[in-house]
C-alpha cells in the first residue's frame, strides 16, 4: 500500500490515533509523532507505552488513524512489530523529536491498506 506525500505529511505532522487488540477489544493511544520510512512502512516510538507493547506481542493487527486541522485524513491497516534492541532502536534514540524521551523500542508497522474518507 502506497503512503504518497499528502498521507505523509498528515502522518508526520499531526498526532495520531494508534489502536492495537486486547483480547477481543480495541485499546487506542494518542501518538505524538511518526516518521514514514517507506511508501508502506512507518516507525513509532515507544516511550511510555506498556499495554499497546503487550497487545502487539499477542496480536500484531494495528489501525492508526491521523487528521489534519482542515479535517482531512486517513486510516492506515497494518501488522506491527516491536523491536527492543537491535538498528530500529538505534535509530528512533537518535531522532531529535525523541530529545530527552527514553525511547524503551521502536514498532515497525508494514502497512497494507490505506482508507481515506469518502
Amino acid at each position: 500500500m502506497n503512503i504518497n506525500s499528502k498521507n505523509k505529511k498528515i502522518i508526520e505532522n499531526n498526532p495520531i490515533a494508534f489502536a492495537t487488540i486486547s483480547g477481543n477489544k480495541p485499546y487506542v493511544i494518542g501518538v505524538a509523532y511518526c516518521k514514514i520510512l517507506t511508501k508502506d512502512t512507518i516507525l513509532i516510538t515507544d516511550n511510555f507505552m506498556k499495554t499497546t507493547v503487550k497487545n502487539i506481542m499477542k496480536n500484531n493487527n494495528i489501525a492508526l488513524v491521523a487528521w489534519n486541522k482542515k479535517w482531512k485524513g486517513i486510516q492506515a491497516l497494518g501488522k506491527a512489530r516491536y523491536y527492543e534492541k537491535g538498528r530500529w532502536l538505534d535509530y528512533v534514540k537518535r531522532m531529535k523529536e525523541n530529545k530527552g524521551l527514553p525511547a524503551r523500542g521502536a514498532i515497525l508497522v508494514k502497512v497494507n491498506k490505506i482508507i481515506k474518507p469518502k
